[in-house]
């Protein structure tokens, strides 16, 4: 998992968080409500909000974020996650403990990697 995960709360605008994913060069960002967090943005999310032709990029990011969060403890099997992915159709997952967020599992990278190691393993022991 990242533990470097960008997080705004969710008075922040749909602009604010532009600014961030491009700052930081990340997909999301995880929305927080008193230091909680609440829900996430994504690229498909503000591809999807700029598409309603409107002007956007003052909303809330609590009109527009997904939720509820799609979370997982740091200690859930990675089978766990890689099914709440599946069964949700999501890319990315937060990871909560306490109410705290700890980090973030991508399907890209973090379970990607951690699929590919026995292969990667394997080859490295010819």
């Amino acid at each position: 998992m990242n533990r470097n995960v960008s997080a705004l709360d969710s008075s922040n605008t749909v602009l604010d968080a532009m600014r961030v994913m491009t700052e930081r060069s990340v997909g999301c960002v995880v929305i927080t409500s008193m230091s909680h967090p609440v829900g996430i943005i994504t690229e498909r999310d503000l591809m999807k909000t700029m598409m309603n032709g409107k002007d956007v990029l003052e909303n809330k990011l609590s009109e527009i974020m997904s939720q509820p969060l799609a979370a997982v403890a740091p200690d859930a099997p990675v089978v766990e996650a890689l099914r709440l992915m599946k069964d949700r159709n999501i890319r990315r997952l937060a990871v909560v403990q306490d109410g705290v967020l700890r980090g973030i599992i991508t399907i890209h990278s973090d379970l990607l990697y951690w699929a590919l190691a026995p292969a990667k393993d394997k080859s490295q022991s010819k």
